[in-house]
């Protein structure tokens, strides 16, 4: 019998994306750095040129018109992460990372919505010198997430 209470699954998207590169390189990585799952949230994105391995035929994927939307169809269970440069999230070389939960980025320009923040139970956020590109970013997490770290 399974214990879903030990099983993991995460998934992983974008909240009005703003280049194609971006979500096919994002899902390039998730399908290669193991996520369950990819999503769109808002419609300021197009075709992924950058899919070259067709991870959007691979894996399920799903599409949110507006992030109340998304937040209302999260798995049961999951725990919403939101990757974001603020005071209030948590660095995430100590992170400890739910066994399910959902990713959440922002586009570049402006990062996530105000009520994205507000409803993440999780806020994570990484150095760097400058800022990364969304699909950069979004693979920095899930190869931590794959680190042998506590899970919370």
């Amino acid at each position: 019998m399974n214990d879903n209470l030990v099983n993991e699954f995460f998934g992983i998207g974008i909240q009005n994306g703003k280049t194609p590169e971006n979500l096919g390189v994002l899902w390039r990585s998730a399908q290669n750095l193991g996520a369950s799952f990819i999503f769109t949230i808002g419609n300021r994105y197009a075709k992924q040129a950058c899919d070259t391995h067709n991870a959007v035929k691979s894996m399920p994927y799903f599409h949110y018109e507006s992030f109340e939307d998304f937040f209302n169809n999260l798995p049961k269970g999951a725990r919403l992460v939101g990757v974001e440069l603020t005071d209030k999230a948590e660095p995430l070389e100590s992170f400890k990372h739910p066994r399910r939960c959902v990713y959440l980025l922002g586009a570049e320009d402006h990062g996530l919505s105000k009520e994205a923040i507000e409803k993440s139970h999780f806020l994570v956020k990484f150095s760097s010198q400058l800022s990364l590109n969304v699909s950069v970013a979004g693979s920095i997490v899930m190869y931590d997430r794959q680190l042998s770290k506590p899970r919370s």
